[in-house]
């Protein structure tokens, strides 16, 4: 039987929140094997002078352990 294994993640980028949400994975594809699913718990901002200057995807990932 599969053991799975989530953990949480913070993705930022100065362009979009989808750009973070894609970066935090890409990221975490270099060292995580197996990642079977991506949920996306909430979406913040950092704010400056009134304008959004950077993007954040608060994520969870789950992964399938090796054995």
């Amino acid at each position: 039987m599969p053991v799975i294994k989530s953990i949480d993640l913070v993705g930022v980028s100065e362009d979009s929140w989808e750009d973070a949400a894609r970066q935090a994975l890409a990221e975490a594809a270099k060292t995580i094997r197996n990642i079977t699913e991506m949920e996306v718990l909430h979406w913040t901002a950092v704010i400056d002078a009134g304008r959004i200057k950077e993007y954040h995807a608060h994520m969870r990932l789950n992964f399938r352990l090796e054995r």
